[in-house]
């Protein structure tokens, strides 16, 4: 996809759509130039490139996050959660930059547009663009990491579920501790997999 010259890009990707625990979490990022180098999709990359990415494009680049708990996630179902992020993320990179983007590059088939009250920019989704556009690239990266550290911080108030190790997904060891114990306050009530659990509402770490 070719943008014309001098237009300020902005890349959208999110994290953590499918987990069964946690937030969702999306990321807008205009690169610098240069921009950092090896960026890709952030699934491909080991730890340590993505986190050494992650702090690169967070130094030197203009970005937003946003952050959607759990029961926001369930008041307006996941993608209305995705859609929000990710038109809270580009709002916040404009802040940022103190200018609205001339085009926003989403990773995946949808964007926003016409989906979000407060999407206001010209958009143009790209299927598979966290491998092919470098904005959405680094989106992925500084989204994906974000939401690891929230995890990571989480399993520390409830160790149970492993997710330190499994990021809220359902492996198996999750879903053995969701069986044990039961859903916790983070845990997404509207996904299958919880709500057919019909357990306690809440567990104390």
């Amino acid at each position: 996809m070719h943008c014309p010259p001098g237009a300020l890009v902005v890349g959208v990707d999110e994290a953590g759509r499918g987990p069964l625990a946690g937030p969702v979490v999306a990321s807008a990022v205009a690169l610098c130039k240069p921009r950092p180098g090896g960026l890709d999709d952030s699934k491909k990359l080991c730890a340590r490139k993505r986190s050494t990415l992650d702090e690169q494009v967070r130094r030197r680049c203009a970005w937003g996050v946003a952050v959607i708990e759990p029961a926001e996630i369930d008041r307006r179902n996941i993608f209305g959660a995705t859609m929000f992020a990710m038109t809270l993320a580009v709002e916040r990179v404009a802040a940022a930059m103190g200018r609205a983007p001339d085009i926003v590059l989403v990773d995946g088939n949808l964007t926003p547009s016409g989906r979000c009250e407060g999407w206001r920019w010209p958009a143009r989704a790209i299927v598979g663009g966290d491998a092919k556009e470098p904005a959405i690239s680094a989106a992925s990266v500084v989204a994906k990491e974000w939401r690891d550290r929230l995890m990571i911080a989480a399993a520390r108030e409830y160790p149970h579920y492993g997710w330190d190790r499994n990021k809220g997904y359902g492996t198996a060891e999750h879903l053995s501790a969701l069986r044990q114990y039961g859903p916790c306050a983070l845990h997404r009530r509207s996904f299958a997999p919880v709500a057919q659990l019909q357990m306690p509402l809440e567990i104390h770490a």
